[in-house]
Order: structure tokens, then C-alpha cells, then sequence
């Protein structure tokens, strides 16, 4: 890239930094970025792309980056991790403000970098770390990982079986970040006489205390039914990026289950920072659950 061409977008990102919020950006970030990949009539949600050639996407035709802008350093069928050195406007926009490049990435760019990739294969999950990032890093340390939604699943429908057996309503969840189990809980309100916890309460409590952060920015949380209105704004309030479920608030209250018909979506869609939903996951099984 030319210097001068940097030099600009150092000012627009400047600019940017200056006039809009980070949720304004976010947004923006997340729209141009889609729009990229449908404007080149690219497979959308649900097709089989490899952390490998996501990232070529990504980096070598999105942004037109150089392989030694991002060196990688280990990857696999189901990973690829790499080492951003290219020059970056943010950084440079960032020590120019006083900003803290810990906060604007994660609240601007990260879930912005997760959008292109659910556009891709929704199984590919973005992380980056908050320790070894520029400038408290000489590099940013990044990485794609595929994240098995059905074995998450799985693993939730085993707590959901495990509350029945313990006299609860049966109801599992857990919370992934990247292929990491941080979560992992089922809804315990009728044995604590608590009504607050549900499953995903439950889990997402284990997670924060995990991962050690109320901000599960990264994180996927995957439940065997689909979360009520107080466990989608919980989802919010943690700031994880997708939320998974089996079987939904409609089919579950079908089945007899007393439910608030306010499905996740709507709450997310109501909220202040953007959560995916992805429903459906191993629905029959999760459905059976209840029936």
C-alpha cells in the first residue's frame, strides 16, 4: 500500500472514530463487508468453507493484504492462526486519540469480522487475543476455528437429560469459545427454588467465572431450547456473539411447555450490540426433549 493511500485512511478512520460510536461503526463495518461478499455472488450461510480459505477470503481479496501483513503460525483442518504486522489505520487512529485498541477492536471489529465469516459458514467462529494485540504486542494475534454446532449441541442435550434425572425441567446449555467448553449447566429453579435459573443463566455464570470477564465477546451459547426473553437479554447483557438452540419457544409451548412468546430474535433485534441466532440445531432431538 502507498503511504499516502495509508495516510488516508489514517484520517478517515480518525474521522470515523471521532463522529460515530463504536456500535455505529460496527454496523457499518458489518454492512460493508456483507455486502462485499453478495456482490460477488459468494455461497451464503450454510455452505462448507475451511478456516484456511476464509481467511484467504478475508485478507488476501477483501483487504488486500500481503501474506507477510499476516504471517501465519499454525493451522489444521479446523484452525488457522496468524500474526497481523500489516499497517494498520486503526492502530495508528487509536495511539493518535488515546484510545485503548483493546476496547475499539472488540467492540467495532470483532464481531464485524464474525458477520463475514457467518456469511461464509456460521461454523467458523473469529477470535483474537486482548493480551497479544498491537500496541501492548508487536503483533495481533488472531484466529479461525470451526466449531462443531451439532457436538455443542450434544453436550447440552446431556445436561438437559441430566435436570430431568435431578427433579429440574429439562433444560441443558453451554458456552463455547472458539472449540474451549467454558459453560456448561442445566436449569436447577425447581431444586433451588429460584426461578432465575434457567440453563443458559446457569452456564453463562460458569462462563464469566471461566473465562474470568463479564464480556463473553467470542463466546457461542447453545441451548436446547431457545432462550426466553430473560436468557436472550442475559445473551445480551454478556455480549456473546451467536446464541444456538434446538427447539423453539413455539414448538416447546406447542408441547404443552408454559413459555413467554417473545422469541430471541425479537429481544436481540431490540438490543444495543449485535447477537446472531442460529435455531434448528439437531431441532428433532432437542423437541423430543419436551414432547
Amino acid at each position: 500500500m502507498a503511504e499516502s493511500e495509508f495516510e488516508l485512511k489514517v484520517e478517515q478512520q480518525l474521522e470515523r472514530l471521532q463522529t460515530q460510536t463504536l456500535r455505529q461503526v460496527e454496523r457499518d463495518t458489518t454492512s460493508k463487508r456483507v455486502a462485499w461478499l453478495r456482490d460477488r455472488g459468494l455461497p451464503g450461510a450454510g455452505a462448507s468453507f475451511s478456516p484456511r480459505r476464509a481467511f484467504d477470503l478475508l485478507f488476501f481479496d477483501y483487504m488486500q493484504l500481503a501474506e507477510t501483513d499476516v504471517p501465519v503460525v499454525r493451522q489444521s483442518e479446523t484452525e488457522i492462526v496468524w500474526r497481523s504486522v500489516n499497517p494498520c489505520a486503526t492502530l495508528e487512529a487509536c495511539l493518535t486519540l488515546g484510545l485503548d485498541t483493546r476496547m475499539v477492536c472488540r467492540a467495532a471489529y470483532e464481531k464485524s469480522t464474525q458477520a463475514f465469516l457467518s456469511q461464509l459458514d456460521p461454523q467458523l467462529r473469529f477470535l483474537r487475543s486482548y493480551t497479544r494485540i498491537r500496541p501492548h504486542a508487536d503483533y495481533c494475534e488472531e484466529m479461525i476455528v470451526r466449531l462443531d454446532f451439532e457436538e455443542s449441541m450434544r453436550l447440552a442435550i446431556l445436561e438437559a437429560k441430566q435436570s430431568t434425572l435431578g427433579g429440574n425441567k429439562g433444560y441443558g446449555s453451554v458456552v463455547m469459545l472458539g472449540r474451549d467448553l467454558v459453560g456448561r449447566a442445566h436449569d436447577t429453579a425447581a431444586t433451588e427454588r429460584d426461578p432465575s435459573l434457567h440453563a443458559e443463566v446457569n452456564a453463562v455464570r460458569e462462563a464469566v467465572r471461566t473465562v474470568g470477564d463479564p464480556n463473553l465477546s467470542g463466546a457461542v451459547l447453545v441451548a436446547t431450547c431457545e432462550p426466553c426473553p430473560m436468557c436472550s437479554a442475559l445473551a445480551v447483557w454478556a455480549n456473546v456473539t451467536t446464541v444456538v438452540y434446538g427447539a423453539s419457544i413455539e414448538e416447546t409451548a406447542g408441547l404443552g411447555r408454559a413459555r413467554i412468546l417473545v422469541g430471541c430474535r425479537e429481544i436481540v433485534d431490540r438490543s444495543p450490540v449485535s447477537v446472531e441466532v442460529v435455531g434448528g440445531v439437531l431441532g428433532d432431538e432437542c423437541r423430543s426433549l419436551y414432547g
